[in-house]
C-alpha cells in the first residue's frame, strides 16, 4: 500500500480545475450521508489523532474501537506515553498485532517532547521526520489537528481496487470531472481513500 500527500496551493474557485467544485460538492455529499460514527472522529487532538492513525495501519476499524478508547485511558496525553516504559507499551497494544507500530508510536511520543518541547509540529514535512510517520499519516494529522490543506491519498494496486476504483471512476464522470478521470485511469496506483473535510474545507 502506498500513500502520497498532496497539497492544493490556492482556495480560489479559478484554481480548481474543471468540474472540481461540481465532484467536491457529490463526494461531501456521500460522505455526509455513509460516515460512521468512530470514536477517534470529532476531536482535534493531533496526539489522540496520531494513535488511530497508527492504530488502522493494517488493522480492521472493528478491532480498533475497543482498543483506541482504552489505550488513551492508559496514556490520556502525549507526555504520559512518551514516558511510559516500553514494556509497558507493548502491554497495553496486545490484541493490535503489528508491535512495530507501538514501537514507533512511542518513539514518536519521545521525539515530539524531546525535539519540540511536546508540541506538535503542524507541518506535514516536520511530521513525517517523526519515527513511523509516512506521507499519509503526517497529512492526515495536519489536516484533521491543525486544517490545513493536506489530502492524504491511499492507493491499491488495480487488482485489488477495483470496486473502490469503478465507484469513484462514476462520480468523477458525473461531475465532468476529467482531470480526476484521467488519474483514475492512468495504471498504477489507483486513488480510493480521500480526506473530504479537507478537499471541502470542514469536518
Amino acid at each position: 500500500m502506498a500513500g502520497s500527500v498532496i497539497r492544493r496551493r490556492s482556495r480560489r474557485e479559478g484554481a480548481l480545475p474543471q468540474g472540481a467544485r461540481t465532484f467536491r460538492r457529490r463526494l461531501l455529499a456521500w460522505y455526509g450521508r455513509h460516515r460512521r460514527a468512530l470514536p477517534w472522529r470529532g476531536t482535534r487532538d493531533p496526539y489522540a489523532i496520531l494513535v488511530s492513525e497508527f492504530m488502522l495501519q493494517q488493522t480492521q476499524v472493528s478491532r480498533v474501537m475497543g482498543h483506541y478508547p482504552r489505550f488513551l485511558r492508559a496514556y490520556p496525553t502525549l507526555e504520559d506515553l512518551a514516558a511510559a516504559p516500553a514494556g509497558a507499551v507493548r502491554e497495553r497494544w496486545q490484541g493490535l498485532g503489528h508491535y512495530a507500530r507501538a514501537r514507533h508510536l512511542h518513539a514518536a511520543a519521545r521525539a515530539v517532547v524531546d525535539r519540540h518541547g511536546g508540541a506538535f509540529p503542524a507541518d506535514p514535512d516536520a511530521l513525517r521526520r517523526l519515527p513511523g510517520i509516512g506521507p499519509y499519516t503526517a497529512g492526515a494529522v495536519a489536516s484533521i489537528a491543525f486544517g490545513l490543506a493536506s489530502v492524504s491519498l491511499m492507493g491499491l494496486p488495480p487488482s485489488g481496487g477495483f470496486i473502490g476504483k469503478w465507484l469513484l471512476l462514476q462520480a468523477a464522470l458525473a461531475s465532468r470531472a476529467w482531470w480526476l478521470v484521467a488519474v483514475i485511469i492512468a495504471g498504477g496506483f489507483i486513488v480510493i481513500t480521500i480526506w473530504v473535510h479537507v478537499i471541502g474545507g470542514r469536518s
